[in-house]
């Protein structure tokens, strides 16, 4: 799964194809094995990235997400099944909140959660983990039960995407490794990953500089620390409304920091930093990327292929287009397709 960014748009015949292709595929995932598959099956980068080059899109393009959720919304958004999706990419992602709740109301779910859970979400990618991706594609798919989110970041000096998978949720998101895999062609090395275990104590340390108001004094402290320091990056810009804001609302999680305007990459950046060099609380500077291919390299690099798993993968896709209501020669085209695996 390699993603460098590609401009343009999938042809109209491919697209066209595509949902062809995918309705009887979605369609028999669900009555053969149950929704709560299709959501653990379409939060799995391995499946999603299989799935996309199934239907015929390219394996090494960042169109390969959005081009594919594109898909879903044509397939899903409709009379046929109890499963949404809202979002996308661009000006589309802005709708998500609209289109959630008008999706909502038509399956008779909680509107106001799925935003919230929305927008934690890609708060979360954006600014909490750090990564030098910027996110620019959002979708949440979502049924009465369940729920995930597949976003997508862009690094422009690299011209190359990633991909975050959420689990697989039927309540309010967790904060702490709350993805079933991230899509990289490469892992960072310059990474302020809040999400991870090993910062639970720096996002407490944050929360009190919040709450105790201690922002601006120990900004400057950070300041006159990083003169004798290299290589270390302290953001120039801070929304200090933002953080006034935050503490008259005393956030008791840091979920709710997050959530408050303005609290952004910046800010929260500053605020690692001063936990980390003042409060000597690290947070984690791993690389929380999982797949950078998704099963391995013919070359050993970055690691040989697991044929257990890719044999899994291409056993799972077999029997599904076996089953479906696909006319002999669309069968046996994919068939072949999947046998040059």
């Amino acid at each position: 799964m390699y993603l460098p960014l590609h401009d343009g748009k999938a042809p109209y015949w491919l697209l066209n194809r595509m949902k062809k292709l995918a309705k009887p595929i979605v369609t028999l995932i669900i009555e053969e094995f149950g929704e709560k598959e299709f959501f653990e099956r379409i939060s799995n980068p391995i499946f999603f990235q299989s799935f996309s080059n199934v239907l015929g899109f390219d394996w090494n393009s960042s169109g390969s997400t959005t081009v594919l959720i594109g898909v879903l919304k044509s397939v899903l958004n409709t009379e046929d099944f109890e499963i949404r999706v809202a979002g996308g990419k661009g000006v589309n992602a802005l709708k998500t909140p609209e289109e959630i709740i008008a999706f909502a109301n038509e399956l008779d779910v909680d509107a106001e959660k799925l935003t919230k859970a929305s927008r934690l979400t890609a708060k979360i990618d954006n600014s909490a983990l750090q990564d030098g991706y910027d996110i620019y594609h959002h979708a949440i798919i979502f049924s009465r039960q369940y729920w995930t989110v597949i976003q997508q970041g862009m690094n422009i000096q690299l011209r190359i995407a990633r991909r975050y998978h959420w689990d697989v949720y039927s309540s309010k998101p967790e904060i702490e490794n709350p993805h079933s895999g991230i899509v990289a062609a490469r892992r960072e090395s310059k990474v302020i990953n809040l999400t991870s275990d090993k910062s639970r104590d720096a996002r407490d340390v944050m929360l009190d500089i919040v709450r105790d108001r201690t922002f601006r004094r120990d900004y400057s402290k950070l300041l006159s620390i990083v003169k004798f320091r290299d290589g270390i990056s302290v953001p120039r810009k801070i929304d200090w409304k933002a953080l006034e804001k935050a503490y008259e609302l005393q956030p008791e999680r840091f979920e709710d920091l997050l959530l408050i305007k303005g609290v952004g990459k910046g800010t929260l950046r500053a605020l690692a930093l001063i936990a980390d060099l003042i409060y000597n609380t690290e947070y984690d500077k791993q690389d929380p990327a999982k797949y950078c291919f998704a099963l391995g390299g013919k070359d050993r690099v970055p690691f040989p292929v697991n044929r257990r798993i890719y044999d899994e993968v291409i056993e799972f896709m077999r029997s599904v287009i076996e089953q479906s209501r696909l006319g002999d020669f669309e069968k046996k085209k994919l068939l072949l397709k999947l046998a040059k695996l």
